[in-house]
């Protein structure tokens, strides 16, 4: 039970990183906005925390730290280990490839994470309890 708990917590939160990703990705193509904490502007005011226009590209903002950025490298680096979780699942479990297909889909289509954590749990804990005598297995 130990991976499908691991699984859980790695699809909600790979689930809720996708859907800041998605919010970063509306800012950055939709407005040209990143979001920065820290730095100095062009006119050499210090910039607390908030949106910055990205005009042609370039960020006016220098020595901040660019947080829309640090959301993709979060999202990708969850997505890997969140494979690792379904990974381990589908093993365990002994289902076909298609479900490992669709499981791992879970973290990059914005909410399939959390309905596929639903209906995955619901399979492995029926499976468990139809199986009691195969506990080490999971």
């Amino acid at each position: 039970m130990m991976a499908l708990r691991f699984y859980k917590y790695l699809a909600y939160a790979t689930g809720t990183m996708l859907l800041l990703l998605v919010i970063e990705l509306i800012f950055r193509y939709g407005f040209n906005s990143v979001l920065v904490a820290g730095g100095t502007d062009t006119t050499g005011t210090a910039h607390g925390f908030g949106l910055v226009n990205i005009t042609g590209g370039v960020m006016p903002v220098t020595g901040g730290v660019n947080l829309s950025t640090m959301v993709l490298i979060v999202h990708g680096w969850m997505y890997v280990i969140y494979l690792i979780a379904d990974f381990r699942i589908w093993t365990l479990m002994r289902w076909p490839f298609g479900k490992l297909v669709l499981i791992a889909l879970g973290g990059v289509i914005p909410f399939l994470s959390f309905f596929v954590e639903a209906k995955v749990h619901k399979e492995v804990l029926a499976e468990v309890a139809a199986n009691p005598k195969a506990g080490k297995r999971y």
